[in-house]
């Protein structure tokens, strides 16, 4: 019988940086299967229940608790171990009724979702294409798409969707002065104001220069995702 994907198996010392694992308990951690996001993006959701939240201790006490359909991620139902989740999924917890939001705040990735907010999520549009009918496909960076009629939205901007139906509710236009949140490197979970965005040249990329905590830096734009324009939409996304 032929494979359906590559080994479901990952080094633990392979394992991208930013999982919050333990590196020498054992050779091997289970591996994302391909699916919306890339495997240095996400991690298995059988990861996530098991080493983050702490909800099971071995493999086969975190397969029950997804074949029981206790958990979903944005709304919906799976049973997946090694389904990815990434920036701005929400997992819930049906019998606990227990919502996080994975996205990098300080020293915590899974952060609590009190409010009706587990019904919200931000998108990033990463695409932008006219098809039959005159309409707009967009598609956003956790690998779902929507077809509008709204042809305002620029590939870099942000919009709040509701889910799981991914009704936009809110465009965030990627501009000066808005917040943005860095999502990866040393700076991952910062919120910052636009000072100034770059055009990118041949040898380097398109810049944002954005300020916080009274300094100012200089990233690439696939490193930030815009939040808000007078402020964060989300609360969890408040500058306290």
């Amino acid at each position: 019988m032929v494979r359906k994907s590559g080994s479901t198996k990952l080094k633990r010392q392979k394992a991208p940086k930013f999982w919050d694992i333990k590196r020498k308990s054992s050779q091997f951690i289970l591996s994302p299967r391909p699916g919306p996001y890339s495997k240095t993006k996400c991690y298995p959701l059988g990861i996530v229940l098991r080493d983050i939240l702490h909800l099971s201790s071995t493999a086969s006490e975190t397969k029950q608790i997804l074949n029981s359909g206790q958990i979903m991620v944005d709304r919906v139902v799976r049973r997946d171990m090694r389904f990815g989740v990434g920036l701005m999924d929400i997992i819930e917890i049906t019998t606990s009724k227990k919502a996080y939001r994975l996205i990098p705040k300080g020293l915590e990735l899974l952060n609590p979702v009190e409010t009706k907010e587990n019904m919200s999520k931000l998108v990033k549009i990463t695409s932008k294409t006219t098809i039959k009918g005159g309409k707009i496909q967009y598609g956003f960076h956790d690998g779902k798409s929507l077809i509008s009629d709204n042809g305002d939205i620029s590939v870099g901007d942000v919009c709040l969707v509701t889910l799981p139906d991914l009704k936009i509710d809110q465009h965030i236009k990627f501009d000066t002065g808005c917040f943005v949140l860095v999502i990866q490197g040393e700076n991952a979970g910062k919120i910052g104001r636009v000072e100034e965005i770059k055009n990118g040249m041949f040898s380097l990329p398109k810049r944002v220069v954005l300020t916080f905590d009274e300094k100012t830096v200089e990233l690439p734009v696939e490193l930030i995702m815009p939040v808000g324009v007078d402020k964060p939409v989300l609360e969890v996304l408040v500058i306290e």
